[in-house]
């Protein structure tokens, strides 16, 4: 080994526990801020709200409203600000904000300071997903592991939007001070982790294919690994740049339409999500009233289908990392498309099962894949607001489903927003066909 290289290599192992710290941190941001927001929208607000506070329900449906409006509506702009000012300001910030939203919750009763607490708690909330999928993006471009990546994310995801309605649900009996204890703890974990993340200036996920690259002509040994290039995007490259005298508007226009990807991914987006949240809040009401199961046995299918997400999502995403996205998401559309279609069509138990496990399969496949093709499209520049953008394209389907379900149940049948849902993946299938013939390099 030459003197020359030995300093490159070390860099490059330097370079690698960095990001996986980073990582590490990222996973503990979603996983504890998903914790709070599931236990507290989920099942600790409206109890508190309803139960204890004695509001209308219009009040109730006010503040969860301004939630899920300001976190989705300033995904794009707070990823831009991120880019700008630094992760570690903005996201310590929208941290902040949600520690300040819980503590009003806890110790305020009027119904308008709750309403602008939930308010704050969205806007909080704004860069938490563009900013953590931008640093995933960061630290998967290096290695190739999209899929892997994500997939791990998911996994913090899900499981602390799981565990935290079911840890409120056990603690809060009549008292519920324990619970908000919990939340703010969590929350001050958060802000905690927040302050490690990288700063103005720092690009937080360090390439390190470059300095491998080196070693490796140098004849260093220790550099095992052949660089993985991974290609985001074609039009990285080409980005436009901003010119003296045009707005935002006029800039990020030129920068979607630079990213020369299909233009029905962004219906797809939307769709995405709206056929999740075409069920949400029907799903409960289906299977207690049209299928005449207990509440028991429903929270058993939410955790069985729920443990077969959760176990494929790693598989999956490895698989995706070998062979790419297109497969996984063909198959994964379509079983969830069968799946909900089942679902609405049978009342025996055992069929049931089936249906629920497919469409928990599906679901570890379609989570990781799908991202997975999302991060090699989002360009190496304006990553934060690109991915603030398709985020915020997503998170409007889990708004209108809701609204859309309803008049399904009510003018048609209780069946008639399964087969909906099921129309929606679909569809995707077919959308996503037309997008691969678009861009055959999309892995």
């Amino acid at each position: 080994m030459s003197l020359l290289s030995y300093p490159t290599a070390q860099q490059t192992a330097v370079k690698r526990q960095r990001n996986r710290l980073l990582f590490v941190y990222l996973w503990l941001l979603i996983f504890f801020v998903e914790f709070v927001k599931g236990g507290l929208l989920v099942t600790l607000l409206p109890l508190y709200m309803g139960h204890r506070l004695g509001l209308p329900a219009f009040a109730i449906g006010i503040a969860f409203a301004s939630q899920y409006v300001g976190d989705n509506a300033l995904r794009s702009p707070a990823g831009w600000l991120a880019e700008r000012l630094g992760f570690r300001m903005v996201m310590t910030i929208g941290m902040l904000l949600i520690l300040g939203a819980v503590i009003v919750i806890s110790t305020v009763q009027h119904s308008g300071w709750l309403i602008v607490a939930c308010a704050a708690m969205g806007i909080g909330s704004a860069p938490l997903w563009p900013c953590v999928m931008s640093k995933i993006t960061d630290i998967s471009s290096e290695t190739g592991n999209y899929g892997t990546h994500m997939s791990i994310i998911e996994i913090a995801s899900l499981g602390g939007a799981g565990l935290g309605p079911v840890v409120m649900n056990w603690l809060h009996g009549d008292s519920y001070t324990i619970s908000f204890g919990i939340l703010l703890l969590c929350m001050i974990i958060v802000v905690m982790v927040a302050l490690f993340l990288p700063g103005r200036g720092h690009g937080g996920a360090i390439p390190i294919h470059a300095s491998e690259s080196k070693a490796e002509a140098d004849g260093d040994p220790t550099s095992s690994e052949a660089p993985t290039t991974t290609v985001h995007n074609d039009a990285a490259s080409v980005l436009p740049e901003r010119q003296h005298g045009k707005g935002k508007l006029h800039y990020y226009i030129q920068l979607l339409r630079s990213l020369r990807i299909h233009p029905l991914l962004y219906p797809a987006l939307f769709m995405q999500s709206f056929a999740l949240g075409v069920l949400t809040p029907i799903i409960t009401l289906y299977v207690v009233n049209e299928l005449g199961l207990t509440p028991a046995y429903f929270n058993a299918l939410l955790i069985g289908g729920g443990a077969v997400t959760v176990l494929g999502l790693i598989p999956a995403g490895r698989l995706i990392d070998k062979v790419g996205s297109k497969l996984f998401l063909r198959i994964g559309f379509v079983m969830a498309g069968v799946a909900l279609i089942g679902l609405a069509s049978t009342k025996q138990l055992l069929w049931i099962w089936i249906f629920v496990l497919c469409a928990g399969f599906s679901y570890a496949m379609i989570l990781p894949a799908w991202n997975s093709l999302l991060a090699n499209l989002v360009p190496a520049k304006e990553k934060g607001a690109v991915w603030g953008l398709f985020l915020t394209l997503q998170g409007s389907g889990l708004v209108i489903g809701p609204i859309v379900s309803g008049k399904l149940w009510d003018s048609i049948s209780p069946q008639a927003p399964f087969y909906v849902s099921a129309s929606a993946m679909l569809l995707l299938f077919i959308i996503h066909i037309i997008m691969i013939r678009q861009r055959p390099d999309i892995r």
